[in-house]
C-alpha cells in the first residue's frame, strides 16, 4: 500500500506498532525479523514501512531526517490514527527517538535495536570491526563479491549467518538508491533527539558489544533520558544482531511482546 511516497504493509489487528528500519535496508528485514515472534500470540497490528529511497519508496523531495520525521508524523496521524509503540532499527532508533522527542504523546513504548544515537558514519564510541567467529573453511567457498559484503559488518562470520545475511539483509540493500543516500540524504536532524527531560516511557534497548557502526557503550546513556529503559549489549553480536544473536532476540522480544503469558508461566511455578 501506498501513503504519499511511502510504501507501508499492515499485518495483525491489536494495538498498533510503527517499524522503522535501518539505513540502506527496507521492511522486509524487520518483518522477518518480528512476525516470527509476533506469530506466537496476538493482539498487534503491524505498521512497517519504507523509508524514502528504500525498498519500494520514492525520496521525493526528502532531503534530510526532518523531512522524514514529518512524513512519519502525518502516517501516524492519518493511517495509524492512535497511540502507538514505536520500534527502531539503526538509524530507525536515531528517527524514532526524534519522534519521541517531537511527538511523544503519540507513542506509548518504545524498542531500539542497535540505535544510532550520534550521526554518520561510525561516530562516537564505536566497537573496532574483528571477527569474533570466522569459518575459513566455509568462507573460501564465497565469491570475492559475497565475501566483501558479508565481511564489511558481520563479526559472527559462519555459514549459518551468511545464509541468513544473503537471505534477509542482501535482497534489501539491493533495492535501496544508493546515489541518493550516499549524495543527497543528510541523516542528522536539525535538533538533538535527546535534548529533552526525563520520560517514563517504557524502553527496551538491545545493542551487540562488538558492534562497528554504532557501538553499544553511547546507547547506555540512553537510560538517563529513559531513566525506566532495559538495556542488554549481547556478547557476540555486532551491528546485524538481529542475525548473529536470533535466538536471544527472540527470547527478549517475546518476553517484551507477550509478559503477560510469562507470567501466567511463572504464576503456575509458584
Amino acid at each position: 500500500m501506498k501513503y504519499g511516497i511511502i510504501d507501508y504493509e499492515i499485518i495483525g489487528e491489536g494495538e498498533p506498532i510503527l517499524f522503522i528500519h535501518g539505513w540502506g535496508l527496507d521492511k522486509t528485514v524487520l518483518q522477518a525479523s518480528f512476525e516470527p515472534i509476533l506469530r506466537m500470540g496476538s493482539g498487534y497490528k503491524r505498521f512497517y514501512i519504507d523509508l524514502p529511497g528504500m525498498g519500494k519508496s520514492e525520496h521525493g523531495h526528502v532531503r534530510n531526517s526532518d523531512d522524514i520525521l514529518e512524513l512519519l508524523h502525518d502516517f501516524a496521524v492519518e493511517i495509524i490514527g492512535e497511540k502507538f509503540m514505536i520500534i527502531g532499527q539503526s538509524y530507525g532508533g536515531l528517527l524514532v527517538r526524534g519522534f519521541v522527542n517531537r511527538f511523544g504523546d503519540m507513542v506509548s513504548r518504545m524498542v531500539l535495536i542497535c540505535p544510532c544515537v550520534i550521526p554518520g558514519v561510525r561516530q562516537g564510541r564505536v566497537e573496532p570491526l574483528v571477527a569474533v567467529e570466522r569459518d575459513e573453511e566455509f568462507l573460501s567457498t564465497l565469491t570475492w563479491e559475497e565475501y566483501d559484503s558479508f565481511t564489511q559488518m558481520n563479526v559472527i562470520l559462519t555459514r549459518p549467518v551468511w545464509e541468513k545475511y544473503k537471505k534477509i539483509l542482501m535482497p534489501a540493500l539491493s533495492r535501496a538508491d544508493w546515489d541518493y543516500l550516499n549524495t543527497k540524504l543528510e541523516g542528522s536532524f536539525s535538533f538533538d533527539p535527546d535534548d529533552m527531560e526525563p520520560s517514563d516511557m517504557q524502553v527496551l534497548i538491545l545493542c551487540g558489544k562488538h558492534d562497528s557502526e554504532v557501538g553499544y557503550k553511547d546507547q547506555f546513556d540512553l537510560m538517563r533520558i529513559y531513566p525506566k529503559a532495559n538495556y542488554c549489549a549481547l556478547e557476540n553480536a555486532g551491528h546485524n544482531l538481529l542475525i548473529e544473536q536470533t535466538e536471544l532476540f527472540i527470547m527478549f522480544l517475546f518476553i517484551w511482546f507477550f509478559e503477560n503469558r510469562l507470567n501466567e508461566v511463572i504464576d503456575r511455578m509458584v
